[in-house]
């Protein structure tokens, strides 16, 4: 049953993350111009990611599981990898967009900072057991 949660939360994010992508178009990107409205828009995704992974974790791992550091690392890289692969196959094979305009968000130096977005889904479950085991006491 964990596994079926965490594809679920992992469903959140996309939608979540389709919202924050239609907001940051319609009404950021005309006031800041893209490359700030990337920038705002990853960081606020990244925030709200946190905070559902911290739910998340609270709630499902359970009290005996948060130092299961292998299970906490195994949920994120499956939030990883679901999500690579939904940007890349729905990215390139639904909307059309070429490999080379997928791969240029991942351009650091060039001020994509998407990264970030993978190192929350990837990190996230861990940070948020050790917030919760310090917080908790």
């Amino acid at each position: 049953m964990f596994w079926l949660y965490a594809t679920l939360a992992w469903l959140g994010f996309a939608v979540l993350a389709v919202a924050l992508g239609t907001l940051r178009v319609l009404f950021l990107e005309p006031l800041t111009g893209e490359p700030v409205a990337h920038v705002l828009g990853t960081l606020a995704g990244c925030a709200l990611f946190m905070a559902i992974i911290y739910w998340f974790v609270g709630r499902f791992v359970g009290r005996t599981n948060l130092r299961a550091r292998g299970r906490l690392l195994a949920l994120g890289l499956f939030w990883t990898v679901l999500t690579i692969a939904f940007e890349f196959g729905f990215g390139h094979y639904v909307r059309g967009l070429s490999w080379q305009l997928l791969l240029a968000d991942y351009n650091i130096l060039a001020g994509r900072i998407w990264v970030l977005v993978l190192l929350t889904l990837y990190a996230g479950p861990r940070l948020a057991a050790w917030a919760i085991i310090r917080w908790r006491k």
